[in-house]
């Protein structure tokens, strides 16, 4: 019997025939902005953050396509509403605002000024709780978390010794459970033998309850742990990586941000992180209008995957992970990206789906 490698490395193989690479084409007459605002979350364009990432995206953007680019810091949340009316009142025509907390003040702004268009990152643009549909000039970019969760979940499996693997998660809710599912669905496809433990939290900013997690799971043998769960699941990877377990984080590269690009201790037990590439959404958001706007999709959300480059898997950075494993884990993303690798989880909701 051909083991999953074997048939990853078929496929990858077979597809080289006959797959082609669309060209980027920008329709620069067709645009419909010329010019670019952002508005973060609380913090600022270089703190490693979504912040950061859709900084970054929106510099590609304004770079490559010509677009005037100007952004506004958040310091405090009472200042959302009044930073995207800084942005309107100054005459740009798109502007982005990062994190689910500032969706409120952002829908409010899309209704009162529908000839701007509005793109909110990791926000859930819908009906709202009278039934009133979302403005059409706002879309909200979400992520395939279980993609990134199978990845992390089949590196946990090739590199655990011990065949017991653990996740401290946030709250539950859809994009956390998304996270857990994938992980451990990612395992099973490696190690359907493998044992998994996890736990979800009523927090995501209480590291001391992340740590007290991770080092019950070391407790029960788990030799690789994921932190899915904002501070909380940075907790437990910070308190893991220093008891000399392997680690791996989500939404960005962990290596740089919680453990200090090398810095903290254990930061040679990262793995990876199951990376949200918010800076390809907010570019890939931002042609949409420059093209014209036929794939803007206002008044929903843009689902950005392993596909679209939305997902994906940072180094192993100071890490051990051997070179064939990282090369058997592009096979993967490529076979998530192609449709041929399924992660068995509802994409919205993040529960599990009917084998």
């Amino acid at each position: 019997m051909k083991s999953k490698r074997t048939i990853v490395s078929l496929l990858l193989l077979a597809s080289a025939a006959f797959s082609v690479v669309p060209a980027l084409t920008v329709s620069a007459q067709d645009s419909l902005i010329e010019n670019l605002c952002l508005v973060t979350d609380k913090g600022k364009v270089n703190d490693g953050t979504f912040n950061q990432f859709a900084h970054d995206g929106a510099v590609r953007a304004s770079e490559e396509f010509g677009l005037n680019y100007d952004y506004i810091e958040t310091v405090a949340e009472t200042d959302y509403a009044k930073n995207i009316d800084t942005c309107v009142s100054e005459g740009y025509k798109a502007i982005i605002t990062v994190g689910f907390l500032i969706a409120d003040a952002t829908r409010a702004a899309a209704i009162a000024h529908p000839d701007v268009y509005f793109i909110g990152v990791d926000q859930f643009v819908g009906p709202d709780a009278d039934g009133n549909a979302a403005p059409t000039n706002w879309v909200g970019l979400q992520f395939r978390e279980d993609q990134g969760g199978f990845l992390a979940g089949a590196l946990a499996a090739q590199m655990s010794e011990s065949g017991i693997i653990a996740g401290v998660y946030g709250i539950d809710i859809p994009p956390v459970r998304k996270f857990r599912n994938g992980f451990e669905n990612g395992a099973k496809f490696i190690n359907p033998d493998i044992t998994i433990l996890g736990t979800y939290n009523d927090s995501f900013i209480k590291p001391d309850v992340g740590g007290a997690n991770a080092n019950q799971f070391i407790g029960e043998g788990a030799d690789v742990i994921l932190g899915a769960g904002g501070l909380t699941g940075s907790g437990g990877i910070l308190t893991a990586a220093a008891a000399g377990v392997y680690v791996i984080g989500v939404d960005q590269d962990e290596y740089n941000t919680t453990f200090g690009g090398g810095t903290s201790p254990g930061a040679d037990k990262v793995i990876t992180s199951a990376v949200k590439r918010v800076d390809q959404a907010v570019y890939l958001s931002v042609q949409t209008l420059v093209d014209g706007g036929a794939d803007f999709n206002g008044g929903g959300i843009a689902i950005f995957s392993a596909e679209n480059g939305g997902i994906g898997f940072a180094p192993a950075h100071d890490s051990d992970v051997p070179e064939e494993v990282t090369e058997y884990m592009n096979d993967i993303l490529i076979g998530l990206k192609h449709g041929w690798i399924e992660t068995g989880v509802d994409p919205v909701t993040g529960d599990l789906l009917p084998e």
